[in-house]
């Protein structure tokens, strides 16, 4: 039985600690004996979530017992932390056999000591202020979750449920957190190398309504022709104005918007599917495989196949 700690405190974020407890909770009820769940605050008191619930610990954390997996979530709580919780994780933090930090959890770890040498995430907010204050860390601001040996951090809220299913199928199988992910109605793995943001929320939606069903449209029909002057004709407007126009209401011009669509719908692709790099190439719109090499490299400083390599989810045991 593996014994996952989860650690309290005032204004941390409640979806941090039950996203991920779930998961856990879910793996426990359909194979009975694999975790077991606790939680614990500094002297055992019940906590106030940012959000405004109440959670009752079920110890102090001098006495919670030793962990396989430390799960430290993020919140508000984390911006002016006590510094007992601080030398707390400073001493238990290298017994667990696991440490993961869910949002701005990472910010309790880096104080720690516990993030030094190593590559991390945290919400997309806060990823220049954990590299600012903590240089000693490799803060990535991209990926929704980041597994650096035994040590795991998360990006915000939500992904904390991706990184439990992934540690989940480590821990028994593809299966048992594809039952999970379907009971929470979740997808069951998006990689931790996937971006924090889609295109689609990175950009701007437009305002106007042919703008926006032209936005829509390019991510839908990636490899279809994107030329200025085809997408302009469904907005009805002529190229130039509907150029202005694109990039006015979005904040990139129509040529950006779509390479990083192409290149989206191709990382996705690499990473969750057996097709053939020349199949993507054509899928995605860039008509020949060379055409996307060049984009990957100029993009991501990899090729598509080593891209493929690095990132694909390996196969569950």
């Amino acid at each position: 039985m593996r014994t996952v700690l989860v650690v309290l405190f005032d204004d941390v974020q409640s979806l941090d600690v039950t996203g991920p407890v779930e998961v856990f909770a879910g793996a426990e009820k359909r194979h009975a004996g694999s975790y077991r769940i606790r939680t614990a605050s500094l002297d055992g008191a019940p906590v106030r979530t940012s959000s405004g619930l109440t959670l009752v610990p079920d110890h102090t954390l001098a006495d919670a017992p030793t962990p396989h997996t430390l799960l430290v979530p993020g919140g508000a709580g984390t911006r002016n932390p006590d510094p007992r919780l601080t030398d707390w994780l400073r001493e238990h933090g290298p017994r667990a056999e696991r440490l993961v930090s869910v949002c701005t959890g990472a910010v309790l770890l880096a104080r720690a000591g516990l993030l030094d040498g190593r590559r991390a995430t945290t919400h997309w907010a806060y990823c220049e202020q954990l590299a600012r204050d903590h240089p000693a860390v490799e803060v990535d601001p991209d990926p929704i979750y980041v597994r650096d040996g035994h040590v795991s951090t998360s990006a915000g809220v939500t992904s904390g449920i991706d990184l439990a299913l992934a540690l989940v199928e480590e821990d028994l199988g593809r299966e048992a957190a594809l039952t999970i992910a379907r009971h929470l109605v979740v997808f069951l793995r998006r990689p931790g190398n996937q971006a924090q943001f889609s295109v689609q929320l990175a950009a701007q939606t437009a305002q106007r309504e042919p703008l926006r069903e032209v936005q829509q449209w390019i991510t839908e029909h990636p490899g279809a022709d994107l030329s200025v002057e085809c997408l302009a004709a469904r907005a009805r407007l002529s190229p130039r104005h509907f150029a202005r126009a694109f990039q006015t209401e979005t904040g990139t011009t129509p040529g950006r918007y779509v390479e990083q669509v192409r290149l989206e719908h191709a990382r996705r692709l690499l990473e969750d599917t057996t097709d053939g790099i020349e199949e993507i190439s054509r899928i995605c719109g860039y008509g020949t495989p060379e055409a996307m090499r060049r984009a990957f490299v100029r993009t991501l400083g990899s090729a598509p196949a080593e891209y493929r390599r690095r990132f694909r989810p390996a196969p569950a045991r």
